[in-house]
């Protein structure tokens, strides 16, 4: 590999330009292509305009930008949430998240979380997604313990696989569950773009909440929470929250003006996809609609050379 390679001046994209020569780039985590696209581009400039270069205030400030609780309203709309909290970063959403909601609970994390949900160090979960639901059923029904915390990941984006957390529905009623799950790799991608939130079970005995990076198929350097009225208040109220900036107004003013935009992107994801796996035998492993594939196959890169 050109050493070169590992340090660019230039936007990430499908191709990188080095010394008069094209390299082809298969990584990254902009999904719909939204740091080079046009017209959201402009979007962007119109808030900086509108907004300026950043805000340093906290979100308890005597005087605020309104844009926030606008732009958090419409991510609720958007994403079938009661209600939604907008941070500076997706490392935030998760941490304010987990610290507030799992002290009143027994915690069990999925194999493979990211570590922005971890509460202290590294949690001991090994194995699949599918042994570890079972085994979690199994625990929380024959448990004297009420009240449980389950912390995952929505997908594994490396393997990939999109989690099933239908098992919750065989959950005992008289079980108390609040469900955390981190959709960052997923949002504006799966479930026809809406995120996990609208796929995750529907039960009285469940609060589930949803947190992401805004950063990756969205564009937005922010974080994002999503959950019932109830769950955001008790959030807000933190320290945490009260303390910290908010994201950009500018990159806030784009994502809310660029709905149109991700969809037409969406669209042209999925035609990419197809294309590319209708021509791919059955070593690859891939999960319907994202746009990562995995082969084991160790010389892959010199056929694509």
């Amino acid at each position: 590999m050109n050493q070169r390679l590992r340090s660019i001046d230039q936007p990430f994209s499908n191709e990188i330009l080095l010394d008069g020569k094209n390299y082809l780039y298969f990584g990254g985590t902009a999904y719909l292509g939204i740091p080079q696209q046009h017209d959201f581009l402009s979007l962007y400039l119109e808030g900086l305009k509108k907004y300026g270069l950043n805000n340093g205030t906290s979100r308890n400030n005597n005087i605020q930008l309104g844009i926030y609780q606008e732009a958090e309203h419409v991510a609720a709309i958007r994403y079938q949430a009661e209600a939604a909290l907008i941070t500076s970063s997706g490392y935030l959403a998760a941490q304010l998240t987990v610290k507030k909601l799992a002290a009143p609970g027994h915690v069990i994390y999925a194999p493979n979380t990211h570590p922005s949900l971890w509460i202290d160090e590294q949690p001991e979960a090994n194995g699949t997604f599918k042994n570890w639901s079972k085994e979690t059923l199994q625990l929380i029904n024959t448990s004297t313990e009420k009240n449980w915390i389950l912390i995952s990941n929505a997908m594994n984006n490396l393997v990939p696989e999109v989690y099933d957390f239908s098992f919750l529905n065989n959950i005992e009623p008289d079980k108390n569950i609040t469900l955390i799950v981190d959709d960052s790799h997923g949002i504006g991608i799966n479930n026809q773009g809406l995120s996990a939130f609208s796929s995750l079970p529907e039960r009285e005995n469940i609060s589930h909440v949803v947190v992401a990076s805004m950063a990756k198929a969205l564009g937005v350097d922010a974080g994002l929470i999503l959950g019932s009225e109830k769950i955001i208040m008790q959030l807000k109220s933190t320290s945490t929250f009260v303390g910290a900036s908010p994201p950009a107004a500018a990159g806030i003013y784009a994502f809310m003006h660029a709905e149109s935009i991700y969809k037409k992107q969406w669209l042209k994801l999925q035609d990419n996809i197809n294309l590319l796996t209708r021509n791919l035998n059955q070593s690859w492993k891939y999960a319907p609609g994202f746009p990562a594939f995995l082969i084991d196959d160790a010389t892959i890169d010199q056929q694509l050379w």
